[in-house]
């Protein structure tokens, strides 16, 4: 079995999607269920964890009805504004949703580094604990700081980091972004996605090789029990094609064991997901 822990589903509006420039110009259209189904089928992949494109509540809408519409879709990772004063009761509304697996904000596009540290978003943070949701950061390498400060505050807060922090893989940098995610992968509560890494790269002329490294980096920080595989599907059609990133994620499997590949694939999922 493999879980595909990271796709994205939209209705394309170049609004809405305004962040798809034009070198991602491939991924200006629908991408819908039917579109991933037969992927899935030809592949082999059990099932996905839909996550948030749009930051809105109707964002959640959508995913929910798709994850109920197809079984495949096993969970939601939604958005609610952490910052409002109607945060409680937005978590209190999806906590009655099984499908609603936890909730992401994209700190990668807030300007200010430390925006994880804001005492508002620390106090819907804060909200999280009696319900059960996942919380998942995503963030550039450069805002690593403010994530390891962040995760310290939340000892029994299930974390889960996107694509691995978005290193500068195109630029070959990693001693600082190494560094900062053995500090961060210290601390048990905190998982992390294999996943979109191709798109961090060279779109063009990447090789399994130049992201190894930081797939052995990961695999250090978090340990065989808290990492997952990702595809980032359909953003990850800008720098190559399922199957070549399912191959990426094989390729640095091989070095683990039958077991440790069931968690990777699958099993960790499972548990961090409850699904």
């Amino acid at each position: 079995m493999i879980i595909d822990t990271h796709q994205h589903f939209w209705q394309y509006n170049p609004v809405k999607h305004s962040w798809i420039d034009d070198e991602m110009a491939v991924i200006r259209r629908d991408f819908m269920p039917q579109d991933l189904q037969p992927v899935y089928e030809e592949h082999n992949i059990t099932g996905c964890i839909a996550v948030q494109a749009d930051q809105t509540l109707e964002e959640n809408t959508f995913l929910l009805n798709l994850a109920s519409d197809y079984d495949f879709i096993k969970g939601v990772i939604g958005w609610v504004d952490f910052q409002s004063d109607s945060v409680q009761a937005d978590l209190d509304y999806y906590a009655e949703m099984p499908l609603m697996k936890g909730y992401r904000h994209v700190v990668q596009a807030e300007a200010d580094n430390s925006f994880l540290l804001r005492n508002a978003f620390l106090n819907g943070i804060s909200k999280l604990k009696n319900t059960g949701a996942v919380y998942e950061i995503l963030v550039f390498s450069h805002q690593l700081p403010a994530v390891l400060e962040f995760v310290k505050l939340f000892p029994e807060q299930q974390f889960v980091i996107d694509h691995i922090a978005k290193p500068y893989i195109k630029q070959g940098y990693i001693d600082s972004w190494a560094l900062l995610m053995k500090a961060i992968g210290s601390y048990e509560n905190v998982s992390c996605k294999i996943s979109g890494m191709i798109t961090e790269a060279d779109y063009k002329s990447w090789k399994t090789t130049d992201l190894m490294p930081y797939m052995n980096v990961v695999l250090e920080a978090f340990g065989p029990n808290r990492i997952l595989y990702g595809s980032d599907w359909p953003v990850c059609l800008v720098a190559g094609n399922y199957a070549q990133v399912l191959n990426v994620a094989k390729a640095f499997s091989g070095q683990l064991s039958k077991d440790e590949q069931e968690l990777f694939f699958y099993k960790n999922a499972q548990r961090i997901y409850t699904l």
